[in-house]
């Protein structure tokens, strides 16, 4: 027996599809059916979060960001067995947070500007801080490569090998060099 979707299950599913576009030109509806608002009585807590993201109005001059893509598992072994290079390396141990962020945004600029591909950010495991909480740096630079003024130089990271620093360096995949 089917049983019909409710009015939720249709805005989420309007909304879904809205980013969808077709692999060929003239397939699939035209235009994605409008997105009904929700009724002043329902709750905003009860709408999925994703739901009402799309409804934020959109930044000026903001296209969407390209994903960082996690490092892929090949490319993890070959690096952790010597078979693909580490083109550059950054220390940001003893660093501020801000003097880490400025010094990793010019590393990154530099490296893609060299034509590196790979690079090692070591970050260090940090010192347990009074709230259990280990690393500020280990915890902030993969957030701080998934902002839009890195996202033009950087791929994607992953966790280093432990003969490379182990959960206190990341392996970042950078982009080709801009012509």
């Amino acid at each position: 027996m089917k049983r019909t979707l409710t009015d939720d299950e249709r805005r989420l599913w309007a909304a879904a599809i809205r980013a969808v576009r077709p692999l060929r030109p003239g397939v699939g509806p035209s235009e994605p059916p409008p997105l009904t608002p929700p009724s002043a009585s329902e709750d905003k807590d009860s709408l999925p979060r994703k739901l009402l993201e799309q409804r934020r109005p959109p930044r000026p001059g903001s296209g969407p960001a390209p994903v960082l893509a996690p490092l892929p598992r090949r490319d993890k072994q070959r690096l952790a067995r010597g078979h693909s290079p580490i083109d550059a390396r950054l220390d940001l141990h003893g660093m501020t947070q801000a003097q880490a962020h400025a010094s990793l945004l010019a590393f990154v600029r530099n490296a893609q500007a060299a034509g590196a591909r790979i690079a090692l950010v070591i970050t260090g495991t940090g010192s347990r801080a009074a709230d259990g909480e280990r690393g500020v740096l280990r915890r902030q630079v993969p957030l701080w490569l998934d902002l839009p003024e890195f996202r033009r130089y950087v791929l994607g990271l992953g966790t280093a090998n432990i003969a490379h620093g182990g959960a206190g360096a990341l392996y970042v995949r950078l982009r080709g060099k801009r012509v």
